[in-house]
């Protein structure tokens, strides 16, 4: 039988990055803490790597506004930052099953990488790819899994399909570039020229340099529209579509209050009336994908990219430059 520890007993401390209050990345401190209690149904993980997202920045900053009814009006619900974890399992609660300690695995949190300890639900996390890193690992789980659900789920792309992504040079795009490939289609990824050559390494057959070109005027169209930068009005992005396309919308800018939430509402309702289908990726982390990436990492069809990797301490430094330098592919935190 699998050890088990009731976590809710120990008074043992670790070091994590703590947010006391909303702003900039100068919010974060690597504090000492309380190691977090494990419930039956879940896991505590020795944190050997996370990695940063989108989703970082936005709970750092509370922008947009509308995001604080989710993560506390005034000051975060949980003051431990970090969605991407890799590690090994420390000890599971009583209920597990499916996981050991000793095990080596990745997965996606509702918060809590940052930290030398963390704990989840056992059903979110997989065994780690055979083949990467602690790091390289740690950059997979959620825009990989996006870039998934965003491809395969919401935009039901099917072998032989042209394909563009909007972005493609970021940590959602440089899997969705990968995953397209895998799924058989013509992908042109749009980038700046600097990123050109990164995206055809991925395996993008064509490469757009937003700088010099818009695609939504060059008269070629697509079966589908993976945006992930939200430049582009809805009208403009259809016009780029076939007669029966779909365009799928992920993350992209707004206002301060509702981000783009208003941009895609629109496009929901739009694709009431309109023969394109609209919709917005799918974020739900589940075990399911993790194995299938793990299987297609291990078989050398995807490789996470990586453009930095900072130690645990410099996680601030981390998201600053992730949100002020519009960082490439992914950025890795080890711990």
């Amino acid at each position: 039988m699998a050890q088990t520890m009731d976590t809710n007993r120990t008074t043992a401390t670790m070091k994590a990055i703590v947010q006391r209050t909303y702003g900039s990345a100068d919010t974060l401190r690597l504090e000492d803490i309380t190691r977090p209690a494990m419930k039956d149904t879940e896991v505590l993980i020795r944190v050997h790597a996370a990695a940063i997202n989108h989703a970082d920045w936005v709970y750092t900053t509370g922008r947009p506004l509308v995001s604080r009814l989710a993560f506390g009006l005034r000051e975060p619900k949980s003051a431990v930052r970090g969605k991407d974890v890799a590690g090994v399992v420390e000890a599971v609660g009583h209920n597990v099953t499916q996981l050991r300690p000793g095990d080596e695995v990745y997965g996606e949190l509702e918060d809590g990488s940052f930290a030398e300890y963390a704990v989840g639900p056992a059903d979110l996390f997989a065994l780690k790819p055979a083949n990467l890193s602690f790091g390289q690992a740690a950059t997979v789980p959620v825009s990989g899994n996006t870039a998934l659900q965003g491809l395969r789920d919401a935009g039901k792309l099917q072998p032989g399909q042209k394909v563009l992504i909007n972005g493609a040079s970021g940590g959602v795009g440089t899997f969705a570039i990968q995953i397209a490939k895998v799924l058989g289609a013509e992908v042109t990824g749009v980038c700046s020229a600097e990123n050109a050559e990164q995206a055809r390494s991925l395996g993008a057959d064509h490469v757009i340099d937003y700088a010099g070109e818009d695609f939504t005027k060059s008269g070629l169209r697509y079966d589908l529209i993976f945006d992930l930068v939200g430049n582009h009005p809805l009208t403009a992005l259809r016009h780029s579509l076939t007669p029966k396309g779909t365009l799928v919308l992920s993350s992209g800018t707004g206002g301060r209050v509702l981000g783009p939430m208003v941009r895609i509402l629109r496009a929901l309702v739009m694709s009431l009336f309109v023969s394109h289908t609209l919709r917005t990726g799918l974020l739900n982390g589940n075990k399911e994908n993790l194995d299938l990436l793990r299987a297609l990492i291990e078989a050398g069809s995807i490789t996470p990219a990586i453009d930095r990797t900072y130690q645990l301490s410099e996680t601030s430094a981390a998201l600053r430059y992730f949100a002020e330098e519009h960082a490439r592919a992914k950025i890795a935190i080890t711990v």
